[in-house]
């Protein structure tokens, strides 16, 4: 995969701002025609045009370096290498010009696929009966978190405006929250047993009750949550006009998600988390000491971060368990996750699974030289009751490698030697002789030869162009 110029990222955001290239044009104060030599990569692009194509289009420098539109080339490639659609091979450049020049193309076919294997994969019939939903209602939000860098304004605003008024540091807001509860909403808390349910509101007495076995960081969470619901309704309803959600299931996640932005946002406000974090050069343990959360919630929180003008470190967070189940996922930094498939096994959000509570630290580079500093940790929740396995999750962050001297996990490691190639997914990685490969690649045939054991269990064929 080539890395996408700067060209084709100016005419994506473009049409979706809706704006003409003239128009654009004028605002950067250039001709039409030059503009539109930029967009067909016939033009450099001078430093100061650059920053004021980012202010102009309000995005960052890494939304115009084409995170985008190889998210987009890695999901259609992973569309057209399915057996069932790979009668003709689509070249790689065919591929980018449609990531590139024709996005909303793009995601029709994307679309289209997702319709296709959800037809395919779930003979249940999960689809709706008036055949609407074309997306599981998971990945839905998902795609709708990931399309806005997983920041939402309103919601930010609503949570400082509840932060001012319970005007109280971030380290003594759980105690504030439960007073404004009892104070202003007229409810009980009550804390202990709770079978079947870690948290249960019953709006007709207005009694919270939280399960005994939640740490405190975890009351804490649920306590901003009920006051982002009884407070922040209006707010999360203005976001969910926008996302259209396609189904009643995709409207509830969205709806919840909401909610749990805004009790983040709460509990680390925006302004003293990001001075926190860069103070503490993203110490995901001690940011979570500061601010009194767990170490999830400040991950999740740390990758909302990219307030226009404010913006922190763009980072992207996966939550895995250990069967490969990804149950999270944001990718602020542009880090293309495979939509349909396993991650590689060579990544070290694998490996962290070996070490329970050690923070793994890799510098992991794709097939096309994109190199991210990435640090994972297994983390174990509490059992529910006895004989019951605890959860285990691994959570999987990182950032582009160019950032890697604000993060404190970088200390220590030679950026250049440490590098550990890896893939997207085995049946999408063209890497040989790997020894963690667990299936070939979709696009390459296999050559096996009975005479020669090679280190791959899969040998196979370069790609033809």
């Amino acid at each position: 995969m080539s890395r996408p110029l700067i060209g084709r990222s100016v005419r994506r955001i473009r049409l979706e701002r809706g704006l003409s290239q003239q128009a654009l044009a004028v605002k950067l104060g250039i001709s039409a025609s030059y503009l539109n030599l930029i967009e067909h990569d016939q033009r450099g692009v001078t430093a100061s045009l650059l920053i004021k194509l980012s202010e102009v289009l309000a995005v960052d420098l890494a939304t115009l370096s084409g995170s985008a539109e190889k998210q987009s080339e890695t999901q259609l490639r992973e569309v057209f290498a399915d057996p069932l659609l790979a009668a003709d091979a689509v070249p790689d450049a065919e591929i980018e010009t449609i990531a590139a020049g024709s996005p909303t193309a793009a995601r029709a076919i994307l679309a289209l696929y997702r319709a296709l294997r959800v037809a395919r994969d779930d003979s249940g019939g999960i689809a709706l009966p008036s055949g609407r939903r074309i997306l599981l209602p998971t990945e839905e939000v998902r795609d709708f978190f990931n399309e806005h860098a997983n920041h939402f304004p309103v919601l930010e605003a609503a949570a400082e405006r509840l932060t001012a008024e319970l005007g109280v540091a971030p380290a003594e807001s759980n105690h504030a929250i439960a007073e404004r509860l009892r104070r202003v909403h007229g409810m009980s808390i009550q804390v202990g047993p709770l079978p079947g349910a870690i948290r249960r509101y019953d709006p007709e007495n207005r009694r919270l009750m939280l399960s005994e076995l939640l740490p405190r960081e975890s009351r804490g969470f649920h306590l901003a949550f009920q006051l982002a619901l009884v407070e922040g309704r209006e707010a999360v309803e203005e976001v969910l006009a926008t996302a259209a959600p396609s189904s009643p299931e995709a409207s509830a996640l969205m709806r919840v998600a909401f909610l749990n932005y805004i009790a983040g946002a709460l509990l680390m406000p925006y302004g003293a988390f990001l001075a926190a974090a860069a103070a503490l050069r993203h110490d995901m343990d001690a940011l979570a000491a500061r601010f009194g959360v767990s170490f999830e919630q400040a991950c999740n929180r740390l990758c909302s971060l990219q307030r226009s003008g404010a913006r922190g470190v763009p980072f992207f967070f996966l939550r895995v368990d250990p069967a490969g189940n990804v149950s999270k996922r944001f990718s602020a930094a542009g880090f293309p996750f495979a939509r349909f498939g396993g991650t590689c096994p060579r990544w070290v959000a694998h490996s962290a699974l070996s070490t329970p509570g050690v923070m793994r630290v890799q510098v992991a580079q794709l097939p096309d030289g994109a190199t991210f500093l990435c640090f994972a940790r297994a983390v174990e929740s509490p059992a529910m009751k006895w004989g019951e396995p605890a959860p285990v999750h691994v959570l999987a962050m990182g950032c582009d490698i160019s950032h890697a001297d604000q993060i404190t996990y970088a200390d220590g490691v030679d950026v250049e030697r440490a590098v550990v190639g890896i893939g997207l997914s085995c049946r999408l990685c063209d890497r040989p002789d790997c020894r963690s490969r667990a299936f070939p690649p979709l696009e390459h045939r296999l050559a096996l030869d009975p005479l020669t054991t090679g280190l791959s269990p899969y040998q196979f064929e370069a790609k033809k162009c």
